[in-house]
């Protein structure tokens, strides 16, 4: 028997680590960022400028579209190489009313398709406006964007650039968070958890060659593409903008993420709407795993796509298991703790010390790689873990300070303590998700005003995790698919040629924009080349802000090395310190 319970330490022991795992996956993931450079994700680019059919699927949109159209009729694209075409998906306000005014004031470049039966799902109203772009031969690429979101000025060829390359047959952007001043502290959640899972990680899945999602808002596709997916997106999984990436690379094709590609988005700014938005996301990624069961860990298996490379897939599932591991590695330090004592303390110990190094190299490169949303979300982006988990980081980073404090404040915290406060510790990875769905519920009631405080406490992560708990019950049940939609107010501004949205480091002041790359290379993209002075300005602007686009990639690998190097130096000034008391 005691040979048993040994053995189950042992294995407790080494799970205890695994609610590390995410974190250390994220680190891992952005150890690469700054390798994007060696991959010529700017250095094989052209001037390219497809025909574009644009496509927004809409349904009671009138307080956004709007905007959204007027913005990206005004970017710096080619008049005469955009049309869009909004699917009204049985609007039932004042959206008709608006795309006819709209359509009226640009004759041939705004149309309504109107649906009159609708609420089917986003992929259904796509494929609508999708089959009649592809009946005739105008389009030479699509551009799939949500009604809300306003693209910058440049975005839109930025985005097409990389189709001069015929293996190139997806691009998607950086979409950022656009409530700005308008917007909370959720919404400053939001921005900063977009810089880790788009800014960052989708560098990284550059670097590897195996792209995850195509942003839902910001998608282009060449013709070809669409034609190799069958003409439509996927209607049974509420994922369909995963599917269609995947699918994309398995048919051979490279996605490509441009994090200079801005787009600007309106999220939800209560804990309900951010619930009910990442329910859906989160059950369409279990849906997803599903569906592409036979792909993952198999490695060239899966042919020249990196999909099935044991990176891409411990990334994905890292992710999607977060809250089991968290569940696991709490239930393993509470079985310690009855059974073996000093080990549970040890276990604990080691734990946070590599939750802490994990946060502060996440944290560092992330305000780095985009610092314009940096500045308005510091402070959600150094309490994201929560203040009880920041709490336990400062405890783990000067021990010697804190747990004394704790003792004259008769909340011992050591291996010896039978204060409950060691208990509570031991349990927190698994009792802050049920408090975040506390806040989710509260936020709906009277006592709304507790919901923004219990988020804080619990972290903004434990809130994603319980939400992925959430859809992955509802997803073993078999409940009923819902395509709800978020309801947007219209908080999202224009971005005008002077509004300071670029996303990177400050490129060195080289002074150089560099040679001007020549037109795109690849079929029917250069046919109607730029010849007015207009088309001039563009094709010095496309040299300048490639060449800094290059130079900023360049200066993204310097943060990086830097703030490695100093995150050594205090780990080790930090043991100095230790050893000295």
């Amino acid at each position: 028997m005691r040979t048993l319970i040994t053995a189950a330490q042992a294995v407790a022991f080494g799970f205890v680590f695994l609610g590390a795992l995410p974190l250390v996956t994220a680190v891992a993931q952005f150890l690469l960022v700054g390798l994007q450079r060696y991959r010529g994700i700017y250095a094989r680019v052209a001037l390219c400028l497809p025909r574009t059919a644009v496509l927004i699927p809409a349904r009671n949109e009138a307080a956004v579209l709007e905007t959204s159209i007027e913005t990206l009729l005004a970017s710096a694209y080619p008049q005469g190489r955009l049309r869009i075409f909004v699917i009204d998906d049985a609007s039932t306000d004042d959206t008709p009313v608006v795309l006819a005014r709209l359509a009226a004031a640009h004759p041939g470049a705004v149309v309504h398709l109107r649906r009159e039966t609708g609420g089917q799902g986003k992929s259904h109203t796509l494929n609508h406006g999708l089959r009649h772009v592809l009946s005739d031969d105008w389009a030479q690429a699509v551009l799939v964007m949500d009604a809300d979101v306003v693209f910058a000025p440049d975005t839109v060829w930025r985005m097409t650039r990389h189709l001069a390359a015929p293996e190139v047959g997806a691009v998607t952007a950086y979409i950022q968070e656009g409530s700005g001043h308008r917007g909370n502290y959720l919404t400053r959640y939001v921005a900063y958890e977009y810089i880790t899972a788009q800014a960052a990680a989708r560098r990284t899945q550059n670097v590897l060659g195996a792209v995850a999602c195509l942003a839902g808002g910001a998608q282009l596709h060449s013709r070809a593409n669409l034609e190799a997916l069958g003409g439509e997106f996927d209607t049974s999984t509420l994922a369909e903008d995963t599917v269609t990436t995947f699918d994309s690379q398995l048919a051979g094709h490279r996605v490509v993420f441009d994090g200079y590609a801005l787009v600007l988005a309106e999220e939800p700014d209560n804990a309900a709407g951010l619930w009910r938005q990442r329910l859906r996301w989160a059950r369409g990624n279990y849906q997803v795993t599903h569906r592409y069961r036979g792909l993952w860990f198999r490695g060239r298996r899966t042919g020249d796509n990196r999909l099935g490379s044991w990176l891409f897939g411990l990334m994905w599932f890292s992710v999607l298991l977060t809250p089991f591991l968290m569940l696991l590695s709490a239930a393993s330090l509470i079985f310690l703790f009855y059974t073996d004592t000093d080990r549970s303390w040890f276990a604990f110990k080691a734990l946070w010390v590599v939750n802490l190094v994990s946060y502060l190299y996440v944290t560092l490169l992330s305000l780095a790689v985009d610092p314009v949303t940096a500045r308005r979300s510091w402070r959600e982006a150094l309490i994201f873990p929560g203040l009880v988990s920041c709490f336990f980081l400062v405890i783990t980073a000067v021990p010697t300070v804190a747990l004394p404090l704790l003792d004259r404040m008769g909340l011992g915290l050591t291996r010896d303590s039978p204060h409950p406060l060691m208990l509570f510790a031991y349990c927190w990875l698994a009792l802050c998700m049920p408090l975040a769905w506390a806040a989710k519920c509260l936020a709906t009631t009277r006592l709304r005003w507790l919901s923004a405080p219990l988020v804080h406490l619990v972290g903004y992560g434990s809130l994603l995790a319980a939400c992925s708990l959430a859809a992955f019950v509802l997803q073993v049940r078999g409940a009923e698919q819902s395509w709800g939609r978020t309801v947007k107010t219209g908080k999202v501004q224009g971005a005008g040629p002077g509004t300071e949205t670029t996303a990177g480091p400050a490129e060195p002041a080289t002074g150089r924009p560099g040679p001007a790359p020549g037109p795109a290379e690849g079929p029917e993209s250069h046919e109607e080349a730029p010849a007015d002075a207009a088309d001039g300005d563009l094709t010095r602007r496309f040299a300048a802000e490639t060449h800094r686009d290059l130079e900023r990639d360049r200066g993204l690998l310097w943060w990086q090395a830097g703030i490695m190097v100093l995150i050594v130096l205090l780990m080790i000034l930090r043991e100095i310190w230790l050893v000295g008391q």
